[in-house]
């Protein structure tokens, strides 16, 4: 491990971060090399714990931006080129080196981001395997070799790569939504113009270093952190070299750039905002339910696309759920995400607090009950105490945004068809979770329901080998399994004449 390291039994210590932020790159990097900004200008990283600066990072401009397109635009032929073998040895590597690394990974995902520390430890878990599930399918993408059915020519089809990609990420899973971008495009043979999130850039930071540790060859993967995401967005999706962008974060944002990229015709990649359903029938076991609302909901602080936003229960056991359920959000001990006791850290900034709490507020003076927490803890930190609100009007504004906070507001359904109904109230499509004992039942509704994602029984289904993606104004294009890779990849049909015409034993 490098040094700075904790293991999982030390305490974190002020020296242990601080040697760890000291060994984070500041600048940006292009075509190999870290340096500071064109202009020289540079934003600061905060500890959304205590509000106090971490790092001071380089805030790329919009000329930095073209640089590292034209540093990915000059290697993007011979990284095309490079055998598939050597493309999936290097994300071998660099899977091997973040889990080495695991800790500094993780304390430094819980100093930029808040997630405790047992979470950060999960998340590097999580990110690193989409560099090891696409290091085994670099070798995999197949094309096809065969007949016409009138059995005059060949059809031949190979996948290539599409070309230089803007990946932009969000600030809440800082490793994994770098690596399951970074991963496909460097098996699909991409180049790579990197921008994270302004509030998490530190895990990007360090990751894209591993990569060049791990032997990706300058030019491939470019990193440029900055105040401004339009600066570095607008020239590169106005630039013709781009050939495709994916980007995670909200619909608003997605819109725009979708937006934007069609001016170009560029290949999209889009995962969006989520309202998810969790929907709790009759016949379910309460506690396993209970359990999964809890990993679904509190995953990350609600801070995540795929949190239940909305928790629809059958009447008949409403109450039951809501009482176990709040027993449970009651239990957590919040704290920064440094601290072994810790359940549940801070959210982001003062903004994302204050949004959640307006959410509450709305729902209760709308009718709902704060059954545990309902109010922002007082002190240095953006903190929101796990918070669940029953009897929520199936009109109230919680129940159509999307919160990304400990909050889960309950409400009921009479039958199997309104719980259909209400789960398809929404414009997004992201995630879903069903609770039933019922087999049928749960392929019934799963059919039913407008959701990329379906989870029986389960709180958590994200998965490396599971294509993740939505529909409706959640999104489009999916990451993660098989169909991960065919986002950077391009379909060419190669027509062949007929290889037996004029063959004279080929004559009838």
């Amino acid at each position: 491990m490098a040094e700075g390291n904790t293991t999982t039994t030390e305490i974190v210590t002020t020296e242990h971060e601080a040697q760890l932020l000291a060994s984070v790159p500041t600048g940006l990097l292009i075509n190999g090399q870290w340096r500071d900004a064109s202009d020289g200008g540079t934003f600061d990283v905060h500890d959304p714990a205590t509000g106090e600066v971490l790092a001071t990072l380089a805030s790329a401009t919009s000329a930095d931006a073209v640089a590292a397109l034209d540093a990915a635009d000059k290697v993007q032929a011979s990284w095309a080129r490079t055998a598939p073998r050597e493309r999936a040895e290097i994300l071998r590597r660099a899977f091997d080196l973040v889990t080495e690394r695991a800790e500094d990974f993780a304390l430094l995902m819980t100093l930029e981001m808040g997630k405790p520390l047992a979470e950060a430890r999960g998340e590097v878990a999580y990110g690193a395997e989409f560099l090891r599930w696409f290091s085994e399918e670099t070798v995999r993408d197949y094309g096809r070799y065969l007949t016409t059915p009138e059995g005059k020519n060949k059809i031949l089809v190979q996948h290539k790569p599409v070309g230089p990609c803007l990946l932009i990420t969000p600030w809440n899973f800082p490793l994994a939504m770098a690596t399951r971008k970074v991963a496909p495009a460097v098996a699909a043979g991409c180049t790579m113009v990197l921008k994270p999130a302004k509030l998490t850039p530190l895990t990007s930071q360090l990751f894209a270093q591993t990569m060049l540790d791990a032997g990706l060859p300058a030019g491939v993967l470019n990193v440029v952190a900055s105040a401004s995401a339009a600066g570095i967005s607008g020239p590169l999706l106005a630039d013709p070299r781009l050939r495709k962008v994916s980007f995670t974060g909200s619909t608003p944002v997605g819109k725009r750039l979708m937006a934007d990229a069609a001016q170009n015709v560029l290949r999209t990649s889009m995962e969006l905002g989520g309202n998810a359903p969790f929907i709790v029938f009759e016949d379910a076991d309460l506690d396993k339910a209970v359990e999964g609302a809890m990993a679904a909901k509190m995953r990350n602080m609600g801070e995540a696309c795929t949190a239940a936003n909305r928790f629809l229960v059958q009447a008949s056991v409403a109450q039951e759920f809501t009482r176990k359920f709040a027993a449970a959000m009651s239990a957590l001990t919040t704290g920064r995400g440094t601290e072994p006791t810790t359940q549940v850290g801070p959210l982001i900034d003062a903004g994302a607090r204050d949004d959640v709490h307006a959410l509450v507020s709305a729902a209760v003076d709308a009718g709902a009950t704060a059954v545990t927490g309902g109010a922002p803890e007082e002190g240095a930190g953006y903190f929101y105490p796990p918070t669940v609100l029953a009897n929520v009007p199936n009109d109230a504004e919680i129940l159509r945004q999307e919160i990304f906070g400990p909050v889960a507001p309950v409400t009921t359904f009479a039958t199997e068809e309104d719980a259909i109904r209400l789960a398809n109230a929404s414009e997004y499509g992201l995630a879903s979770y069903l609770y039933s004992r019922d087999f049928n039942r749960l392929l019934r509704v799963a059919e039913q329901i407008e959701f990329g994602m379906v989870g029986f029984n389960a709180g958590v289904i994200s998965n490396a080998a599971a294509p993740f993606g939505g529909v409706k104004q959640s999104g489009l294009g999916r990451e993660g399994g098989t169909e991960g890779i065919a986002e950077y990849t391009t379909t060419q049909y190669i027509g062949i004449a007929d290889p037996y015409a004029g063959r004279e034993d080929q004559k009838s």
